[in-house]
């Protein structure tokens, strides 16, 4: 008893800051979402609305449109995220030159505040004075703007995210190959198995824990993108990169709707539980079957 009591008062500090950082906004936006708030109408207050808000969701296009976007955002980013994160975690398994010197710099995106990522990367784009729209005109005779182009625009943000987001996946998959055992991948060497069945057939069933891991990690990130996004096209153009976080800003700032926007926001974290437990409950399905 004397040793749960101890462990109660040591774990206390941080069970109330997440009481108040977690809990009490959460249920504070659910009570939010069941009214019509407008702080600058002429009707003050909050008037009770019932499920209203919620019925709005349902026929609200651009809402839906934005959370396709940003599944879509997610996946492409998160693929490209694991293919070259796995190459260059096999490059760092690798002894080579210089090899502390890659790692360096390597992670340096890692460090960047997502703020400053976007205003970078604006910079590099904008046409007319950034070195990207420059040199791919002179030397491939492509025209590249963003805030002209939807689908440019749309593949700016997901490189800009692999850009940033790919040294964390590296360092997990570097783990991942660093903790594998030697005697299966040596065994289907001697049966004859050439690298590609050994990558197949023996590393990735090994490597799913960790995949699906970062997957969790990443995935939970990628849907709540925002500032990065913002900083680089404003959500534009036209709708091309408004993602949910995004339109959700749009709605509860400018248009101060406070209460759709609540609505809205517990719709997408409802969303992103859901995908987050389905890739929970796979890792622990992984894990018992690896006993």
């Amino acid at each position: 008893m004397r040793q749960n009591r101890t462990a109660w008062f040591f774990l206390s500090p941080s069970l109330i800051i997440l009481f108040i950082v977690g809990l009490v906004p959460f249920f504070y936006i659910l009570y939010v979402g069941f009214f019509d708030w407008n702080a600058f109408s002429l009707q003050k207050g909050m008037h009770y609305a019932g499920l209203e808000n919620y019925r709005r969701l349902v026929f609200d296009q651009p809402f839906i449109n934005s959370l396709l976007l940003t599944f879509r955002f997610a996946v492409y980013a998160i693929l490209v995220q694991l293919v070259i994160g796995y190459a260059l975690a096999n490059l760092l398994a690798t002894d080579f030159p210089g090899k502390w010197f890659f790692r360096v710099i390597h992670t340096i995106p890692l460090m960047v505040a997502p703020l400053a990522v976007g205003a970078t990367w604006r910079l590099l784009t904008i046409p007319g004075f950034g070195p990207v729209p420059f040199y791919l005109d002179r030397w491939f005779d492509f025209e590249y703007s963003i805030s002209a182009n939807a689908s440019q625009a749309f593949w700016t943000t997901v490189i800009m995210d692999v850009w940033h987001w790919t040294p964390f996946v590296t360092l997990t998959m570097l783990a991942g190959l660093t903790a594998l055992p030697r005697e299966p991948l040596e065994q289907a060497l001697v049966d004859g198995a050439n690298r590609l069945q050994v990558f197949w057939y023996v590393k990735v069933p090994l490597l799913r824990p960790i995949i699906l891991s970062t997957v969790f990690i990443r995935l939970m990130d990628a849907l709540r993108t925002v500032d990065e996004v913002w900083m680089l096209t404003g959500g534009g153009p036209a709708a091309a990169t408004r993602y949910t976080g995004l339109y959700i800003w749009r709605i509860v700032f400018p248009k101060t709707d406070y209460g759709y926007g609540s609505a809205m926001s517990l719709l997408t974290l409802y969303f992103t539980i859901l995908i987050s437990w389905l890739l929970y409950t796979a890792i622990g399905q992984q894990r018992r079957g690896e006993r």
